[in-house]
């Protein structure tokens, strides 16, 4: 929490010399009943003793004025709030390397279904579009508010061989720029999450794609998929299929996004839920002084409507 006027914490120096002034006086009426009364004759005369309803409205209006002179100094605390527009593209490896069984049922089985959920539950007003790579890349959909039909271009996903994780980027950032085009006034954020298990094996590098999405202020967050026994079998040959963990996060943290891995259907999906989250929420300074104001105007009723309650008076 920040403060952007301070110095009127000083009325609460006063506040809590009055407090202190109640307590001590509080402390010197008990000693003083107790001293120059029998205790069961004070039984007697008063049997029902207020109790913590004496001291309820003083309490609440010191709370009162507490929240008061903190509303003075104008407080300031970081509030999550969505964003109302992005642009999300959503690249995914489809190698052979992808069939790997390592992760149930396959990797890319599993794959396909943790992405259509992360689409499915992004915002309604943000763009998404989905690129798929290989040797090559494929724009399988177009940036477009329609998610259920983006998620539908997952159900058949052709796989081929090689791996292109820069083209991979630079074709996501084209399509950035495609829905940037007749928005130039207009300040939409962009994201590229990017889902691969092997090392770049095919056109541009992924040091030339992050320093272009970096170019572009388009951050790349990377998911390693799979685990380092994975394998796949081509033309009857059994052939390791580790996952690059080190290159897909140094292109992340190039760019200013998040590297990540999973090592399951279940931990790929979590792992989608919290870019979810990151994409669809924004932190921005807010003040809170109207609140902290009415705050110290109810504590303050409340305090008056317990003291005519219970004691006919206003405190």
């Amino acid at each position: 929490m920040q403060l952007l006027s301070p110095l009127w914490l000083l009325l609460l120096i006063p506040l809590a010399a009055l407090a202190f002034t109640y307590v001590v006086l509080q402390r010197r009426r008990r000693r003083y009943a107790v001293r120059f009364a029998a205790l069961p004759l004070l039984d007697k005369v008063a049997p029902q003793q207020p109790g913590w309803r004496r001291h309820a409205p003083a309490a609440a209006f010191l709370l009162a004025l507490t929240a008061l002179g903190l509303a003075a100094a104008r407080p300031v605390i970081d509030v999550r709030v969505p964003h109302e527009r992005a642009t999300v593209i959503v690249a995914i490896d489809v190698s052979r390397s992808m069939e790997a069984t390592d992760v149930e049922p396959n990797r890319m089985e599993a794959a396909r279904n943790a992405a259509a959920a992360f689409i499915e539950n992004l915002p309604e007003t943000f763009n998404v579009g989905l690129v798929t790579f290989a040797g090559s890349t494929s724009v399988l959909a177009a940036p477009t508010t329609d998610h259920d039909s983006v998620a539908a271009t997952l159900d058949n996903l052709p796989m081929a061989n090689s791996t292109a994780i820069g083209e991979a980027v630079f074709t996501s950032l084209d399509q950035v720029a495609s829905m940037a085009e007749g928005e130039a006034d207009v300040d939409v954020p962009a994201r590229i999450v990017l889902l691969s298990d092997g090392t770049n094996t095919s056109g541009r590098s992924p040091d030339e794609a992050a320093t272009a999405a970096t170019e572009a202020a388009v951050p790349v967050s990377t998911i390693a998929y799979g685990t380092q026994d994975g394998t796949v079998e081509l033309q009857g040959q059994v052939i390791p299929v580790p996952v690059d963990v080190e290159s897909l996060a140094t292109l992340a943290e190039g760019t200013g996004g998040q590297a990540y891995t999973a090592e399951s259907g279940d931990e790929l999906a979590e792992v989608y839920d919290d870019i979810g989250s990151s994409i669809g929420w924004r932190t921005e300074p807010r003040e809170i002084t109207p609140y902290l104001s009415a705050l110290g105007f109810l504590l303050g009723l409340a305090a008056g409507a317990m003291s005519l309650r219970w004691f006919a008076r206003l405190p």
